[in-house]
């Protein structure tokens, strides 16, 4: 029991003690006390800012600095100050300082407190390149999206920075992001096209757009990219066309064409069309070195070609007339699978000794003033007659070679046709123009020139200002006219009162006038009608012997009869009226001269006095076309007994033509009377 209780009495005792320097140790950590969280300061801060204030509970404590990163710090009284201004990028340290202080007081014992302090990182450094230019080569038909070039910028303050590149449209480049900037081909590249491309690369520290950024900072740099010419093509003769097929350039070549002589050898290199037997490299910049060599056609070894120029020259004659054709090869020196070839044809021909040669040297023609395109060129001023060019080639019998062309030079005016026509282009607007002509031997090559003077004259109806009329001569020519037009309405006014007033004077008149305008006209079909239509007019007026005032149709002739009341006496009008108009006809015929018959219709009234009279016109019955031929027979037949009738017989015979009628009537008048009386 005594042993338990001094165990007890032990570990009170001990308690005590213990009891008693912990509270010594707690009450010495409450002397000095700084924040346990780290302290954070931006960089580039100004000299004597507080970093952090130390807590001191009682008086008399001594403060000292134990650990001070780069000596940037101070204290100044209970604060810890930064001695200057700090800079996140030169720290050669982590982003967190420790800054330790030992705090002394007498009858105390020391502590050392820890303060974290953190830099803050701000964006005060812009980015930036190695360079401020870069120089890249790159082939061309390099593959799309083949990468040249990573180009990247350098920002102490950023991690992330953002790119782009110029220019941004029809771009041969491109890059990979905005983050990457991997310089990428977009499409091909052709060294004909271009052979050299500039671009310029932006860099930006702020995500763009960057107006909501207070500080952004950005770079930029500049990128010459040059074309690199390869060996993708091969030689391509001259000249010739060029065709696109996709990415790939091909030239088409015609071949080449001379003309030599039969059984005769050309010295020197022929001259070949449309030019001399060369081609070059395909790849414009590379400009291989070409070697020639004829690799078919030429079996009689009559030519030779030079294996650097590619001149084709004679051995010997050749002797046989008719085309031979060669086939020649173009191939790189350094690369023989580079390669092309063409046609080289040479027509062999009997010699020409003469050339085309024009009939004149010179020629001159003339167009009109408003003549247009498809218009020819005249011969002369006073007549419509074309002009016509040939040359002649004295090689051929008859002077004509089927071979000749001709053309025009120095004039856009006119053209040429094959048969030596001279045809207006377009409408002329100059006095005159000159040109030359030319008549080329397509077979040979030869060739005549002549020259042609082209004036131009005023159209027809159209005055030269050189010509014009004075004042007085159209003051007389009016003066005339007048004169012409009021004597030709008298004559016409007088002819129309004598027509209607049925004189005979007139008639003969007129038969006159119209007999000698039909013996001048030359029985002109357009005045024969004329006159037929006015004697017509004169034959009606002439031909009734009673007027009458009402008509009916005889049912048994079809004709028209007549009932007048003139020339009645008292006693017969009496008679008339108590025998109804009792009418008894009598048809009579007149033979003419010609043979041909004259019909007249009688009535006779019981009055002996009462008679009607009336000549049945030739024409009853006949159609109207069958009428105006009969009129043009009867008139043509007049002339044609005496072409040569002068115009006083022409109107007497018309004269007694009437007269006879008037005769025949007045003796049938009396046959009536008489055998009424016998009655």
């Amino acid at each position: 029991m005594d042993i338990i209780f001094k165990r007890k009495s032990i570990t009170t005792i001990f308690g005590c003690f213990f009891a008693l320097f912990l509270h010594k140790i707690c009450f010495a950590d409450k002397i000095c006390t700084v924040p346990s969280e780290p302290v954070t300061i931006q960089e580039n801060n100004t000299a004597d800012t507080v970093v952090v204030r130390i807590n001191t509970i009682t008086k008399d404590v001594t403060l000292n600095l134990t650990e001070n990163p780069g000596n940037a710090f101070d204290l100044k009284g209970s604060e810890l100050i930064a001695k200057k201004g700090l800079d996140f990028e030169t720290l050669s340290g982590p982003e967190e300082l420790t800054v330790q202080i030992r705090c002394n007081k007498t009858g105390h014992r020391s502590i050392t407190l820890t303060v974290i302090v953190r830099v803050v990182n701000i964006n005060d450094n812009p980015p930036s390149f190695d360079k401020s230019e870069y120089t890249l080569d790159v082939n061309e038909l390099t593959p799309v999206n083949t990468s040249i070039a990573l180009i990247e910028a350098i920002d102490d303050d950023s991690e992330v920075l953002y790119y782009s590149m110029e220019p941004t449209e029809n771009r041969y480049f491109r890059l990979e992001t905005m983050y990457t900037p991997n310089i990428l081909v977009n499409k091909i590249l052709d060294y004909d096209v271009i052979q050299q491309v500039k671009l310029i690369l932006h860099v930006q520290d702020t995500p763009p757009p960057s107006q909501l950024v207070e500080h952004s900072f950005t770079a930029s740099a500049t990128i010459i990219v040059n074309i690199i010419d390869i060996d993708n093509r091969p030689p391509w003769f001259q000249p010739c066309t060029r065709v696109t097929t996709g990415n790939a350039k091909i030239c088409l070549s015609l071949g080449y064409r001379v003309r030599v002589n039969l059984t005769e050898k050309q010295d020197g290199a022929l001259q070949f069309q449309p030019g001399p037997v060369y081609a070059r490299d395909g790849d414009k910049s590379r400009n291989e070195e070409i070697s020639y060599k004829i690799v078919r056609g030429n079996e009689d070894n009559i030519f030779q070609i030079d294996e650097k120029s590619g001149n084709i020259s004679m051995l010997k004659p050749a002797d046989i007339a008719g085309p031979i054709s060669l086939l020649v090869l173009a191939s790189q020196v350094v690369n023989r699978d580079q390669f092309a070839t063409t046609s080289v044809t040479i027509e062999v021909m009997k010699k020409s000794r003469n050339a085309p040669k024009f009939e004149k040297d010179r020629y001159e023609g003339y167009v009109y003033s408003n003549s247009g395109p498809e218009n020819m060129v005249l011969r002369d001023r006073t007549s419509n007659r074309p002009i016509k060019v040939r040359a002649r080639d004295e090689d051929f019998a008859s002077g004509i070679n089927p071979d000749v062309r001709y053309e025009v030079q120095y004039s856009s005016y006119v053209n040429i046709t094959t048969d030596g026509f001279i045809l207006l282009k377009k409408a002329v607007r100059t006095d005159s123009f000159a040109l030359q002509l030319r008549a080329v031997d397509v077979s040979t090559g030869e060739i005549g020139t002549a020259s042609l003077s082209v004036t131009v004259v005023p159209s027809v109806g159209v005055q030269s200002p050189d010509e014009g009329y004075r004042a007085g001569d159209m003051a007389l020519l009016g003066f005339v006219m007048a004169a012409l037009l009021v004597l030709c309405l008298i004559v016409i006014g007088y002819l129309i009162s004598r027509v209607k007033k049925g004189n005979p004077d007139a008639f003969k008149s007129e038969v006159s006038i119209f007999s000698s305008k039909l013996r001048d006209t030359g029985r002109s079909r357009s005045k024969r009608a004329e006159l037929r239509e006015r004697l017509d007019a004169v034959q009606a007026a002439r031909v009734r012997v009673i007027p009458r005032k009402r008509q009916r149709h005889c049912s048994s002739c079809g004709l028209q009869t007549h009932t007048t009341h003139s020339h009645h006496s008292p006693a017969g009008q009496a008679r008339g009226k108590a025998n109804k108009h009792k009418v008894k006809s009598i048809l009579a015929k007149e033979r003419r001269k010609d043979d041909r018959q004259k019909t007249v219709w009688f009535k006779e009234r019981e009055d002996s006095s009462d008679i009607e009279v009336e000549i049945i016109p030739d024409n009853i019955g006949l159609t109207p076309e069958e009428d105006m031929e009969k009129i043009e027979w009867d008139f043509a037949s007049t002339q044609t007994e005496d072409s040569e009738m002068e115009l006083g017989e022409l109107t007497m015979l018309n004269i007694q033509d009437l007269s006879s009628r008037e005769t025949a009537i007045s003796d049938s008048r009396e046959e009536l009377n008489t055998e009424r009386r016998d009655q």
